[in-house]
């Protein structure tokens, strides 16, 4: 098994050579002019679909907020349920789930790691 420092170094490694290739290729397109045109042609779509789904959610009114709220919810629930699963597997408990259809699930756990403060 590998050391995690390692595995960790090459990462970065990796993660800096994608930055420096990426940065090549936004240079590149930028100096393409044709390119700056569909960009500026793609900025103000956005900005028209912006404004239309401002007035579609304006004209549902709280119909839209209640959507707002369920997806709140949903984050909300999904987050206890990772929380539950954590608390269970630490504990040495078995995690099972089914839904109404009897299908089962199994937990997937992921670990990233952030810059210590």
């Amino acid at each position: 098994m590998q050391n995690i420092q390692d595995v960790f170094n090459e990462l970065q490694e990796l993660k800096q050579e994608k930055k420096e290739i990426r940065r090549e290729y936004t240079d590149s397109l930028k100096q393409e002019q044709e390119y700056q045109e569909i960009e500026e042609q793609i900025k103000d779509l956005r900005d028209k679909k912006k404004q239309f789904e401002a007035m579609v959610q304006q004209n549902m009114g709280k119909r839209y907020e209640k959507l707002e709220q369920l997806n709140q919810e949903i984050k909300d629930m999904e987050q206890m349920i990772s929380d539950l699963a954590i608390n269970n597997l630490m504990q040495g408990k078995n995690i099972e789930v089914k839904d109404k259809n009897n299908t089962q699930y199994e937990p997937q756990y992921k670990v990233t790691l952030k810059k210590a403060n």
